[in-house]
């Protein structure tokens, strides 16, 4: 019997933690003994099909940054976005494969993973979580199920930890940020709502440190410190220490070497945390939205989480005992709590859909955990009613699905044709909570073709379904006819990641070897 097993995904670093014998969370060392894996990689120019993946990925990127690959993850989804190497263009789905494969590599050393729930962010939308799901496919594994990285370290809070009553998790990661409001009682966790931002991390504020030292020599020297590609890695890393540093000391010294010389840089506490107050601004913004979506205040939050290698900077968590009047929880590893709880969301999902593959063990360690989630957005599509006042047609967005929905949720609704003869209808499937067209993001386009010569005023059934496996489903009946249009997110039609595409890119990568 394989392993459950759950994967955190992110930005700067991922891991993978297993369920053991009771049900209980643990996280699996990789190949060099690390708890963590750095989400690094680098295409070998001396062994052909060789890829490193991880620290060693980290320190090669110095010597040729044209051949490594870091923070792929803020490029999920993302149908534009290439890596060339060896006249093979990667995409970020691949790039992703790569290092979830190295953390299947490492972790089946003892017993195969095949069945994970991977995490993603709150915010993720679905062409990003099925991105994410299709990264898991290229890499062999079976994903049984995505979950919200918040949900996931509430998952593990709440069955390690005395945590109850309406907590906020706070996630600020190496990349991205989430915050996500829900409800506690023992074991059982209802959702609320969440918020966040896919460009807001560890890596932001890591280019503020850049910024100083760039600040810093130019003054001095009157150049540019960074010139190349190369310097900017070495930099990237350089101010990443420095970062980490600044969380117990107050200042740091350091030689920088640029094109005109060297120059001895000082860069204190209190200089960094201003430098990165427009970023935690940011933050407050979307706990305030939160808040207002919860229809709660500060002072009904009862319990703060912290979660996310980013919340260890003392300003994280000094702000945030001032906003909450009460200092935020720091019971567990910031770094590895989501991947913990990937892995017991594995279990739950698994006794849930397949009570038969859980041991024994397993099942009687879990049997008290329950999970209520939300939808995460609101989905709709782009359609042209009569307006009351002109009598017009006029083009708007129609939600269908709410924000906030409890999971699992299907909702159906009636459009109609526009005009005699229509043929086809346009279909747009929408993200946001605007009326306005121009306010919701477009997640997929469909053409879906009718049958001919038919009157105006057609009824046309929509269903859009979100299942608790954080999966959207959308449907398009021709009332009429019977014909229906399932729509199938991927990122987009040139080059999209299709079920046909992530067979035959699965085939491809089993002839590179990760290490």
């Amino acid at each position: 019997m394989s392993t459950i097993a759950g994967i955190d995904l992110g930005t700067t670093f991922s891991e993978l933690a297993r369920l053991n014998a009771i049900g209980r969370p643990e996280i699996v060392p990789n190949s060099e003994g690390e708890r963590i894996t750095p989400s690094a990689v680098y295409f070998d120019e001396e062994e052909a099909g060789a890829i490193r993946i991880g620290l060693e990925a980290v320190n090669c990127r110095q010597l040729n940054p044209d051949r490594a690959v870091r923070w792929i993850k803020r490029h999920m989804g993302d149908a534009s976005w290439r890596k060339k190497v060896d006249g093979r263009d990667w995409s970020p789905e691949e790039i992703s494969s790569l290092i979830l494969k190295k953390l299947k590599q490492d972790g089946s050393v003892e017993s195969p993973i095949t069945q994970v729930v991977i995490s993603v962010p709150a915010h993720f939308d679905e062409v990003r979580r099925k991105a994410t799901m299709d990264a898991g496919k290229l890499a062999g594994l079976q994903v049984i199920g995505i979950v919200n990285e918040p949900v996931a370290a509430a998952l593990y809070y709440a069955t390690t930890q005395n945590v109850n009553g309406r907590v906020l998790v706070y996630d600020l990661g190496g990349g991205t940020f989430d915050v996500t409001i829900l409800d506690i009682n023992g074991s059982d966790m209802k959702i609320v709502c969440s918020q966040g931002d896919h460009a807001l991390g560890g890596v932001d504020f890591d280019s503020k440190i850049i910024e100083l030292l760039e600040q810093a020599y130019r003054k001095e020297y009157k150049a540019d410190l960074i010139t190349s590609e190369q310097e900017r890695a070495k930099f990237e890393d350089d101010a990443e220490d420095i970062k980490k540093t600044l969380s117990r000391r107050n200042a740091v010294r350091k030689i920088i070497y640029g094109p005109k010389g060297s120059l001895k840089v000082e860069i204190t506490r209190s200089q960094f945390e201003k430098a990165i107050e427009p970023l935690l601004a940011r933050t407050d913004i979307l706990i305030e939205v939160a808040l207002e979506e919860a229809q709660s205040t500060t002072s009904q939050i009862n319990k703060v989480l912290l979660v996310g290698g980013s919340t260890r900077m003392p300003v994280v968590r000094e702000h945030l005992e001032k906003k909450f009047g009460m200092p935020p929880e720091i019971a567990v590893n910031v770094d590895e709590c989501v991947a913990l709880g990937a892995a017991i969301h594995a279990g739950l999902t698994l006794l849930r859909d397949a009570p038969d593959k859980v041991p024994a063990g397993i099942a009687a360690g879990l049997k008290d955990v329950r999970l209520k989630d939300v939808c995460n957005h609101s989905y709709g599509t782009i359609c042209a009613p009569i307006d009351e006042e002109t009598g017009r047609h006029v083009i708007r967005n129609s939600i269908i699905l709410k924000k906030n929905t409890p999971l699992p949720c299907e909702v159906t609704q009636t459009f109609y044709t526009l005009f005699d003869g229509q043929s086809e209808l346009q279909v747009a499937i929408t993200q946001g909570e605007d009326e306005d067209p121009q306010y919701v993001n477009r997640i997929a386009t469909e053409t879906f073709t009718l049958p001919e010569n038919r009157p105006a005023n057609r009824p046309i059934q929509v269903c859009y379904s979100y299942d608790v496996n954080q999966r959207m489903h959308c449907r398009f009946e021709d009332s009429d006819s019977g014909k229906v249009l399932e729509v199938e997110f991927c990122t987009g039609q040139n080059g999209g990641m299709t079920r046909a595409h992530v067979e035959q890119a699965a085939r491809e990568l089993n002839g590179y070897k990760v290490q």
